[in-house]
């Protein structure tokens, strides 16, 4: 189980977490290059990797409360103060992606941005608030560091430069393999 969750969190930080500017990017690249790349398939790529996310979330949820409920704060969540809150996450993390089985709507890159934001909407609460709080303090800092070199800006920075990036490699594999089908 521990290995399932180390896992899912590696998968995360590294593509998850970068889902919005993926898709960015390849909206971009249909917006400047028009025809020229295969950004619908790059982005049907990107839905089936959120169908199977989204599975393999599911599952270790489940196993996760079914055998450590101690470990899932379940119960306490749902019927908290917050559980408003909790099951609006909960439902667009978990139900949400599923609607991507919808041909139509799987084709929309602004709807794949919109449930590739609902699937973590929670984290980019959090850090928002984090970003806001840390701006609006009473107390200066220790150093007085710029903006950029803040660790939360670095970070969603760095976040944003990981999609891009793998947006434009996955587009340079696509169009290789459609070289070397052309080719032979």
């Amino acid at each position: 189980m521990e290995l399932y969750k180390r896992i899912i969190e590696i998968v995360d930080a590294n593509l998850i977490y970068c889902l919005i500017p993926i898709i960015l990017t390849l909206i971009l690249v249909k917006l400047i290059f028009k025809s020229r790349f295969e950004t619908k398939k790059a982005l049907n790529l990107v839905r089936w990797f959120i169908i199977f996310y989204t599975i393999a979330l599911i599952i270790y949820f489940l196993i996760g409360i079914i055998l450590f409920p101690e470990k899932f704060a379940f119960i306490d969540r749902a019927t908290g103060p917050y559980k408003v809150a909790y099951w609006i996450m909960l439902f667009s993390s978990t139900v949400f992606p599923f609607s991507l089985f919808i041909k139509k709507l799987s084709k929309s890159f602004l709807y794949v941005l919109l449930v590739a934001f609902c699937m973590k909407i929670g984290m980019f609460f959090e850090r928002y608030v984090i970003i806001v709080t840390s701006l609006h303090r009473d107390y200066p800092t220790i150093d007085n560091n710029s903006t950029w070199s803040s660790p939360l800006i670095y970070g969603v920075a760095i976040i944003f430069l990981q999609g891009f990036i793998i947006g434009i490699l996955m587009l340079g594999i696509f169009e290789i393999v459609k070289r070397k089908k052309s080719d032979a």
